[in-house]
């Protein structure tokens, strides 16, 4: 979407930004907190969840570079209704938020690219977290398993690294669920778990048990 910022917006960014880079498991906004900066994801992988007044998470999606991240906050009440964190070593540029709606209100092309790319992402997490309440768990760790390799790794890897704690949230279920769909799934061939590194093994029966729920 930079793409389509004229040469004085990048410049204004680049006036009104703070670069960090957050370590895997660094918490970058907290839910509830208010919304001063909209994020860009400039290396990386970031993880946005859902926090229960009892601590259960619940992974709505995985964001990639180079996308944004701004929320439904932005023009509401200005506060993130989620958390963002990094899922893996990540590099983050923080936008002052009225930099960010200046740019979004003056500029119709980036403001389309980027309502567009934002509607997708909420379709998708609407149909990902419906598959996660009417599948057994089996299908919701398939889901979650093919959502990783084909959504945020877009197919290009075979064979990726995340913990237990992380598949658990991404599939709805407890940490103790989680590891046993894994041995499960390991076992039966169609993958190996192995030091957080999962590979994938036999995409055809993932399929299906995704299909069947």
């Amino acid at each position: 979407m930079f793409n389509l910022l004229s040469v004085e917006e990048l410049q204004l960014i680049k006036e009104n930004r703070i670069n960090i880079h957050y370590k895997a498991g660094e918490i970058i906004q907290k839910q509830g907190t208010f919304m001063s900066h909209a994020i860009s994801v400039n290396g990386g992988l970031v993880k946005i969840y859902l926090e229960s007044e009892n601590q259960f998470k619940t992974i709505l999606r995985i964001v990639t570079p180079t996308n944004f991240i701004g929320g439904p906050g932005m023009y509401f009440d200005q506060y993130y209704h989620f958390s963002v964190s990094a899922l893996k070593d990540s590099s983050i540029c923080l936008i002052d938020i009225n930099i960010f709606k200046d740019i979004f209100n003056h500029n119709s092309a980036f403001a389309s690219e980027f309502m567009r790319d934002f509607s997708k992402n909420v379709i998708s997490t609407y149909d990902r977290l419906v598959r996660l309440t009417q599948n057994h768990l089996p299908g919701r760790m398939a889901y979650a398993l093919l959502y990783l390799f084909d959504e945020v790794y877009s197919g290009k890897e075979n064979k990726i690294t995340v913990t237990k704690q992380d598949l658990a949230e991404l599939s709805a279920m407890s940490r103790d669920s989680s590891v046993k769909m894994l041995r499960d799934f390991h076992n039966a061939g169609i993958i190996r778990y192995k030091n957080n590194e999962v590979e994938l093994l036999d995409l055809v029966t993932l399929k299906k048990i995704r299909s069947i729920g």
